[in-house]
């Protein structure tokens, strides 16, 4: 079941990641009066939300241990001195935009902040290991983000909590509150809370004030404030603590002096909306998310805003320092349907595609990659990526350059090993066997039905051999394009083909709880001179 929520909080978070980013500075200026330059007015506006699109890599991602899984997918850091950050007045004048001309909504750019908030969360802090997530919210839009992001880390397969003391009566905050009881998400009174946040929550969320509000917090959030700050003094002082998250400000933050005489909330992470503000710079958390990539153009050349890219779909992007993690504390606790010999098809290459397909329906990217190891004569193992194109009784293909390294290794030593690992589903396939080259025939039909880029691409490249630098690449596959400029047949290099890995062992492999993971191994035997498979767990 964990693993289905997993499966569907990555393809939410993709999703997620694209509506991100304009929200909140909308949705306050809806209903507040203009400030003007003499009283600008501080509350909520569209957060320049700062998320790690990439944190991934021993986290999303994400990606995990403080942070690990949010920490490999991201994108280059942006150091402060080449992000923008707005003033007060900036960020109010950016809203009235972007809820005037631009036709934004003040429901849009709540939703697309509170949606940039929730994944920011999950690329960080894991719901198996940060599930229980208190939402404090204010009576503006800052708090509106917080309730639309509670909604969200429900579906993402967290606990979600909220206290809201203070309701705004409107129709929007009204509904917002309506769809989080219709999930049956707890509200809990401020006297409802204990004076430890830590002791009862994993997450707190800081959803108070935004940029918009001014003057000192006045009761009940003067008190809340103080319980955030209490928690950051335990972790100091060696005891458990949980993570604060701050949307778009820290509440009680001078919108552009920041913590001004250092007594503030010290949040762990902080998103901020559409470009992060004045007193961004003041913050030194591990996790700064930008979010807001519904900047347009024409703001950006207003204001001079330099921007990180976001990668690919995602709707967040990390900014600052990476955060300093300890690579020996970074582990999973690993969550997933048993998987058991009863369970398994006594064929190991039907197993396998009942676990590709899983693979595919979970959207996982190019669930097909896998690690080829191959071993010279000099009995030195090399490793690399290949993609895997095609899969049957007889085993499993990949094509290259009949010249390269793999190619040379394996015509010297014809035995490989292949590893699929599908992170998300916690299982990884391990295969061992010999290998031969497919037919000329088969090489043949698969290159031309490559895309014609790919197939000039193999015609250009003399894989494996040392070349004096790209622009030698570029020059050559430039040259051919125009040979081929007609649309005529691009020829099959002599040197390019397939091979094929005739499986002699399988392993299964699903990740477990406390490392007892469920590894089942196939091994080839005879049954009445009959070639069959044997299956036998391994320990982990």
């Amino acid at each position: 079941m964990h693993s289905l929520v997993r499966k569907a909080r990555t393809m939410t978070c993709l999703y997620l990641r694209h509506a991100l980013t304009h929200t909140k500075n909308a949705h306050f200026y809806a209903n507040v009066p203009k400030p003007s330059s003499a009283s600008p007015r501080l509350f909520s506006g569209i957060p320049g939300l700062i998320c790690t699109p990439g944190v991934r890599a021993f986290c999303t991602a994400l990606t995990g241990a403080a942070g690990s899984r949010a920490a490999v997918l991201g994108q280059t850091m942006e150091s402060h001195d080449s992000v923008s950050y707005l003033t007060q007045r900036e960020a109010a004048e950016i809203d009235e935009i972007l809820m005037g001309p631009l036709g934004f909504s003040v429901d849009q750019l709540m939703e697309l902040a509170g949606l940039s908030v929730a994944t920011s969360i999950a690329e960080v802090y894991k719901p198996s290991e940060h599930a229980r997530v208190l939402t404090i919210c204010g009576p503006g839009n800052n708090g509106g983000d917080g309730l639309v992001a509670a909604r969200h880390l429900h579906h993402f397969g967290y606990k979600p909590y909220v206290c809201y003391p203070k309701r705004t009566a409107k129709p929007l905050y009204t509904g917002l509150v309506t769809q989080l009881e219709s999930l049956s998400i707890p509200f809990l009174s401020v006297e409802d809370l204990k004076s430890d946040l830590s002791e009862d929550f994993d997450i707190v969320i800081d959803a108070m004030f935004g940029f918009s509000f001014h003057g000192a917090p006045r009761p009940p959030f003067d008190d809340l404030i103080q319980r955030l700050i209490t928690s950051h003094n335990h972790e100091q002082a060696g005891q458990k603590k949980s993570v604060t998250v701050s949307i778009d400000i820290p509440s009680g933050w001078h919108v552009e002096e920041g913590d001004v005489d250092g007594k503030g909330i010290k949040p762990d992470m902080l998103v901020s909306l559409t470009a992060p503000k004045l007193c961004a710079k003041k913050f030194s958390g591990p996790h700064h998310f930008l979010g807001g990539r519904f900047v347009p153009p024409a703001i950006a050349e207003k204001y001079k805003l330099h921007l990180p890219p976001y990668p690919g779909t995602s709707m967040c992007v990390r900014i600052g320092k990476p955060p300093k993690v300890d690579i020996s504390a970074l582990r999973e606790n690993y969550i997933s349907p048993e998987f058991l010999e009863e369970q398994v098809d006594e064929d190991p290459i039907v197993q396998f595609r009942k676990w590709f397909d899983d693979a595919l329906a979970a959207g996982l990217r190019e669930p097909n990659a896998m690690a080829l190891s191959t071993v010279g004569k000099d009995g030195k193992p090399s490793s690399r990526m290949v993609l895997l194109k095609g899969v049957d009784k007889d085993g499993f293909v990949w094509y290259t350059n009949y010249e390269s390294q793999k190619a040379h290794e394996l015509s010297e030593n014809p035995h490989a090993s292949i590893l699929f690992f599908w992170d998300y589903l916690n299982r990884q396939v391990r295969v061992e066997g010999s290998v031969q080259k497919v037919s000329d025939e088969e090489s043949e039909q698969y290159f031309h039905s490559r895309p014609r880029g790919s197939q000039i691409g193999a015609l250009a490249s003399k894989q494996s051999m040392v070349v004096p630098g790209r622009h030698v690449l570029l020059q050559e596959y430039k040259e051919l394009e125009q040979k081929f400029a007609d649309g005529g047949l691009v020829p099959k290099p002599k040197n390019w083909g397939g091979y094929r890995l005739t499986p002699q062992l399988f392993e299964f492999w699903q990740g477990q709880p406390s490392r007892l993971h469920d590894r089942l191994r196939y091994l080839p035997h005879e049954i009445n001179g009959q070639r069959a498979w044997k299956v036998e767990r391994l320990a982990p």
